[in-house]
């Protein structure tokens, strides 16, 4: 039953269709609720669906309307929602470059990790910086023929806030996510909790990259530099496996 606060139903509970334009062919797409994109019928486009938008995520009587547990199952919904479109838009621009999508997605899995320990990161705002923290590479091997960090950092934004802004999230929201792409390289002196997680996770994988085996052997077992006290005894457990992998072949 709704509260007497809620003018209408919530209809979350149960998936329904919902019709969306191809931006690609203009045909109507059906995606239902509970899903974060379906293909065009006719052109196989991927089409996105928007941002959800509904009461509980603005109306301050929200738990006293569906509950604890119910608003708790709409957050996380959402959530893994707007995660999944999130990681589709990022292989879609990176296409077959199987490495890249491969760390984006490794980042944000450390991300993961060190969040359940960071309880000031915002979940929502770091997983998006980590699936998109890449992002601009393409652009910058495409103009100045490099993928060093300063070009990485001016490239990124503009692309993470145009596949942001396609997903229909907030201005203030894409500002922080793109403040962080353009300068994910280059820690300030005084950082925010979602800036260090990201870097946290970036740095692990890539020193987990590292060290993988390779035709040349194994790289030299190198601690990640981390912001985070969950990521520094991460790194000092990467460290420890990678000795023990090494005495291991001796």
């Amino acid at each position: 039953m709704l509260s007497k606060h809620c003018p209408g139903s919530v209809g979350f509970v149960q998936p329904k269709p919902e019709i969306y334009r191809c931006p690609g062919c203009g045909r109507e797409v059906e995606i239902w609720s509970d899903e974060a994109m379906a293909n065009c019928p006719v052109c196989a486009r991927t089409v996105f669906r928007p941002g959800m938008q509904s009461c509980l995520d603005w109306c301050k009587h929200a738990k006293d309307c569906v509950g604890a547990e119910k608003l708790d199952q709409y957050t996380r919904m959402k959530g893994l929602l707007r995660k999944q479109a999130l990681s589709y838009a990022m292989e879609a621009y990176f296409g077959a470059d199987a490495r890249r999508i491969r760390h984006a997605k490794s980042t944000a899995e450390y991300a993961d990790l060190i969040l359940a320990q960071e309880p000031e990161a915002d979940p929502n705002v770091v997983i998006a910086a980590a699936l998109l923290h890449d992002i601009g590479i393409k652009n910058a091997e495409a103009k100045y023929g490099s993928s060093e960090p300063a070009h990485q950092e001016t490239e990124g934004p503009p692309v993470a806030r145009e596949i942001l802004k396609r997903l229909d999230y907030s201005e203030d929201f894409i500002k922080e996510v793109c403040d962080i792409v353009g300068h994910r390289h280059h820690p300030r002196v005084e950082e925010t909790a979602n800036f260090k997680v990201l870097y946290d996770a970036d740095q692990l994988v890539n020193a987990e990259e590292k060290a993988a085996p390779s035709p040349a052997g194994a790289g030299s077992p190198e601690a990640a530099r981390c912001l985070t006290g969950c990521g520094i005894r991460m790194a000092e457990q990467q460290v420890a496996k990678a000795v023990k992998g090494e005495a291991g072949h001796g």
